[in-house]
């Protein structure tokens, strides 16, 4: 494939690829160890693990699995804490993404954004980001069977906005991107800025192109 095809759809991930949402849970989750009386854990441990959502999180910060008796009640508390920490978010825009909106909008590109971040927390966010309106098509876990990395939500976002998947690209910044990508056969993107661990090999994970930064 080749970016020389014009392009007439844009779709992004959003935590990591888009957004830079780590501060909002890294100041959650820490606030919940703070509840239990538990020590905050390094910021870095969060980064690498933010897209793995909320409780990814909770088993991080309490070194518990899911099947724990009180796992229930604690991803619940974080993800009410996390909803309140999105009325007044510190979450941002990656600096190239703010500019690429802009041409994306200057062109008259579509553009959307498929996440397995759920409807209630991504319309939040990007309501207080003040691009909600701009946002043509959102697809959350909310609005489909099967989540990334099956090709099902990039699928729907492609026919909302009423583009050909051949002339649409996907930016992720996790290997389910990727595949999520190569499932719907859109062209693949790698954010490699993202919530990535030391260890992460980018290069393996089969994509069309690289964005660096």
């Amino acid at each position: 494939m080749s970016l020389e095809t014009s392009i007439e759809c844009v779709l992004f991930d959003l935590d990591g690829t888009l957004i830079d949402t780590a501060p909002d849970f890294i100041k959650v989750v820490n606030q919940l160890l703070e509840e239990h009386d538990k020590p905050p854990i390094h910021t870095e441990l969060i980064y690498q693990t933010v897209s793995d959502g909320a409780r990814a999180l909770v088993k991080l910060a309490f070194d518990i699995t899911d099947e724990h008796e009180e796992f229930p009640q604690l991803n619940n508390r974080l993800l009410e804490m996390y909803y309140e920490q999105l009325k007044r978010t510190e979450a941002f825009f990656y600096p190239s993404m703010s500019e690429l909106l802009n041409n994306l909008d200057a062109s008259e590109i579509a553009w959307g954004i498929v996440t397995n971040k759920p409807e209630k927390y991504s319309k939040l966010l990007l309501s207080k980001l003040g691009v909600m309106g701009k946002c043509k098509s959102l697809v959350c876990p909310d609005h489909v069977t099967n989540r990334k990395p099956h090709p099902e939500p990039i699928l729907l976002a492609c026919q909302q906005l009423g583009r050909d998947i051949d002339r649409t690209v996907y930016i992720g910044d996790h290997i389910r991107d990727i595949q999520a990508a190569k499932n719907a056969d859109v062209i693949a993107i790698a954010a490699a800025y993202g919530y990535l661990s030391a260890n992460t090999n980018v290069e393996e994970w089969g994509a069309d192109f690289i964005l660096r930064s």
